[in-house]
């Protein structure tokens, strides 16, 4: 049964259970991803300084990092969304190896992108929190209280994206390995 299972291009049933996984991980994965890109994109604060005329305004863009991880983020989310394709064939055709082999290879750049931005983006939120005094560098979240929140909760849905990735490589390494 199991022989003419794979003749007739249809997943074991063990196979099956992974790519299925695969293409839940890989929607939870452009769920969190795209919350972070949107989130951060759209976070500003202003505060009035002295008067109404005289505003600071913090914007994402305001600092190159943040953009980084906002480019990174809404890139790896636009792969995800692609690559459901494959994730969606493999559930269909359990021997379509090639294009497993490169989902494991796109997935692990994607990952290492992702990781990138998230990272850039978590040193310059740690200096926000809180500040470094060696180089005069002033904690700017007692001011920007909100701003601050929304680029933290932005991380946190960026670096689960990142572990969910893990997984998928992972996974797609153990299919491969049933081979």
């Amino acid at each position: 049964m199991k022989q003419g299972a794979l003749q007739l291009g249809v997943a074991p049933p063990a196979n099956r259970g992974i790519t299925i996984l695969d293409l839940f991980l890989r929607l939870i994965a452009i769920v969190g991803t795209l919350a972070s890109a949107i989130t951060m994109a759209t976070t500003n604060q202003t505060l009035p300084f002295f008067s109404q005329f005289v505003r600071f305004r913090a914007k994402f863009n305001d600092l190159p990092s943040f953009t980084f991880f906002v480019v990174a983020s809404s890139i790896v989310s636009a792969y995800l969304v692609l690559s459901l394709a494959f994730s969606i064939l493999h559930i269909a055709k359990a021997n379509a190896v090639n294009t497993r082999v490169l989902l494991l290879f796109l997935d692990t750049a994607a990952m290492g992108l992702l990781m990138a931005g998230s990272a850039a983006a978590t040193a310059i939120v740690q200096l926000a929190h809180n500040g470094n005094n060696k180089v005069n560098w002033f904690a700017i979240c007692q001011q920007y209280n909100d701003f601050c929140k929304r680029v933290s909760g932005s991380l946190i849905g960026s670096y689960a994206g990142v572990v969910v990735l893990i997984l998928l490589i992972l996974l797609s390494g153990v299919a491969l390995s049933r081979r």
